[in-house]
């Protein structure tokens, strides 16, 4: 039985030897559809308000993130 040093390649990860699960392709697959997808309207009007709100200080004093 090989040891796990020898089973992983330098990358750390699984060997050449060693086929991918069908799964893993499917899963793979889903994930890159759903990176592909454009971001919604909605998502873009949000993302715009939060660099409105982080650009104008209320007080003059740098903002602090977490504190609220």
């Amino acid at each position: 039985m090989a040891s796990d040093k020898q089973r992983n390649d330098k990358s750390g990860g699984i060997g050449k030897h060693e086929e991918t699960p069908e799964w893993a392709n499917g899963l793979k697959q889903l994930y890159d559809s759903v990176v592909d997808e454009p971001l919604p309207e909605t998502f873009k009007d949000l993302l715009a308000k939060l660099d409105e709100s982080d650009a104008a200080p209320s007080d003059g004093a740098p903002r602090q993130r977490g504190t609220d």
